[in-house]
């Protein structure tokens, strides 16, 4: 599988949602909605985390919209947006990764290390969320991949229910580019558990190499095609 930009930040988003759900007492970094539900768990049966998930979504809405801005006045100004973008959360994955390894592991997810450690991950997400909606919409979603499995059980279905021959090209590759996307993530979610299993929260030096070969992978591009 040829290793693309949508790709990379798919694998980064596996991996990092289940590094910061295994070392983190349940946090989600990416699919932070899936928090609500972690949150209520958490109330329930007394798991420590609560305010780390109180505190994801504002922090992940707050980055999201400062990324957007950000980009926008890089491109009034002529600058290219997607680069600085992704630097700015290879940044905050390298922090991450040292709070991760200098104070974990996290027995409790309410200490102030926890929280911090997992509020720099998300804003790293955050980030990583917008730059793809924003930059890569053509590309399927590069965390949350619950549309993306629907839309290829949808695109299946029609494949076996029969399709117009002039339809088909552009339902396979799309179906191709999502099942591709789909695997990746699962891909990073497995080599993030095995990680933690075997080395505990020096599991999260691998994020940011990821987001250094898809920060140097962009740059490569062409000038032309840079956003």
């Amino acid at each position: 599988m040829k290793p693309t930009l949508p790709l990379l930040l798919s694998l980064n988003g596996g991996y990092v949602d289940t590094a910061g759900f295994l070392a983190l007492q349940g946090l989600f970094t990416a699919h932070v909605t899936g928090n609500f539900v972690t949150l209520g768990a958490s109330l329930v049966l007394g798991i420590s985390g609560v305010l780390a998930k109180l505190l994801a979504l504002p922090v992940f809405c707050i980055v999201v919209i400062l990324t957007r801005l950000a980009g926008e006045h890089l491109r009034r100004h002529g600058r290219p947006a997607l680069a600085p973008l992704l630097g700015t959360k290879l940044a905050l994955l390298v922090i991450g990764a040292a709070l991760a390894v200098r104070f974990g592991p996290f027995a409790s997810g309410d200490s102030a290390a926890a929280i911090f450690t997992g509020m720099v991950l998300v804003s790293a997400m955050a980030i990583q969320n917008a730059v793809h909606r924003v930059h890569l919409a053509a590309a399927p979603p590069s965390t949350l991949m619950t549309g993306t499995t629907t839309q290829i059980m949808i695109d299946l279905a029609d494949l076996i229910g029969g399709l117009a021959p002039e339809a088909r090209p552009a339902l396979v590759a799309r179906l191709r580019r999502m099942a591709a996307a789909v695997a990746v993530f699962a891909t990073g979610c497995a080599a993030a558990a095995l990680g933690f299993a075997f080395v505990n929260v020096w599991c999260f030096v691998i994020p940011p190499v990821i987001a250094l070969a898809a920060l140097v992978l962009r740059l490569a591009a062409p000038d032309e095609t840079r956003q």
